[in-house]
């Protein structure tokens, strides 16, 4: 099937701005955004919690492959780091809106 060839981009008939003062605007993720971080913090514990039992096994001797406390440690290492670096953009994102002029 060929593909139609792409006309010319057309600018916009109308810009929606709103204005400020106006309800929240339903639908606008708000929530998808609570929920992702929710989840990712419960992924954060689990994570670490995996990886504790999995130390105190290799500490124990009760461990037979090794590799899999070293993965599961890095993990929950590497997931810790990245929602922290999410929250410090979310609070600098903040800080930086209550700067702003009204």
């Amino acid at each position: 099937m060929p593909v139609p060839a792409i006309g010319a981009v057309q600018p916009a008939a109308t810009t929606y701005l709103p204005s400020v003062g106006t309800e929240p605007v339903s639908g606008a993720g708000g929530q998808g955004f609570a929920t992702s971080l929710t989840s990712a913090v419960d992924n954060v514990r689990s994570l670490q919690s995996t990886s504790n039992e999995l130390a105190v096994q290799a500490v124990t001797g009760d461990l037979t492959d090794i590799h899999n406390a070293t993965l599961a440690s890095t993990r929950a290492q590497v997931t810790l780091e990245l929602v922290a670096a999410v929250r410090n953009k979310g609070v600098d994102a903040f800080n930086e809106i209550m700067r702003m002029q009204a």
